[in-house]
């Protein structure tokens, strides 16, 4: 089975290209405010160098967001036109949950700015708080109430001891309990408000 995952939705760059669950092409790197420019010609150097066409995938994963407001369009937008052009199953994730993986317990946090986190809690595969948004304080606060559960977060903003996610070891982890989208071209951006 061949995977493409994709994401785009912080300041990262994010593709893999897995073949039987193993990741056989791996670009992940900083990238802030230039995702769109990179993502296509790194695709690219990814299939050419594995001998593969876009027609071979069985599958895409994409992070939904939330996350910056066009870096989450940029990887979704990819995604729905591959698998609206070669009939390709879609399936998408939270871009916070994928910032962990199915077999931990964490805090998921990414800066919305202004003094804010975008914030998800996870237990291995359930959903202990849903994606929002929360004042930075808040976020503190349940942290040390809840001193069970790891933090992930994007960058040492909150200046707090947190694990770099790995998205996609995360992406791949969440592959085999998320559904494959119906409707592919009616797939938006999950943009979290006040």
């Amino acid at each position: 089975m061949k995977t493409l995952l994709l994401d785009s939705s912080n300041t990262d760059l994010n593709i893999a290209i897995c073949i039987d669950n193993e990741m056989k092409y791996v670009v992940s790197y900083p990238c802030w405010q230039r995702q769109s420019e990179l993502m296509i010609p790194e695709l690219e150097k990814g299939l050419k160098e594995l001998n593969l066409s876009l027609k071979e995938f069985d599958e895409v994963i994409c992070g939904i967001g939330p996350g910056s407001y066009t870096g989450v369009r940029i990887a979704l937008t990819i995604a729905k036109t591959i698998c609206t052009l070669t009939k390709t199953k879609l399936k998408v994730v939270s871009s916070l949950r994928i910032m962990g993986d199915k077999e931990s317990k964490y805090i998921a946090l990414m800066n919305a700015r202004s003094g804010r986190s975008y914030f998800g809690v996870y237990d291995k595969e359930n959903v202990v708080v849903p994606d929002t948004i929360m004042t930075n304080d808040e976020v503190i606060e349940y942290i040390n109430n809840h001193p069970d559960f790891e933090v992930i977060c994007d960058y040492l903003y909150l200046e707090i001891s947190a694990k770099k996610p790995d998205i996609l070891k995360g992406l791949l982890s969440f592959k085999d309990i998320i559904e494959p989208v119906e409707d592919v071209l009616s797939i938006k951006p999950v943009y979290l408000k006040d």
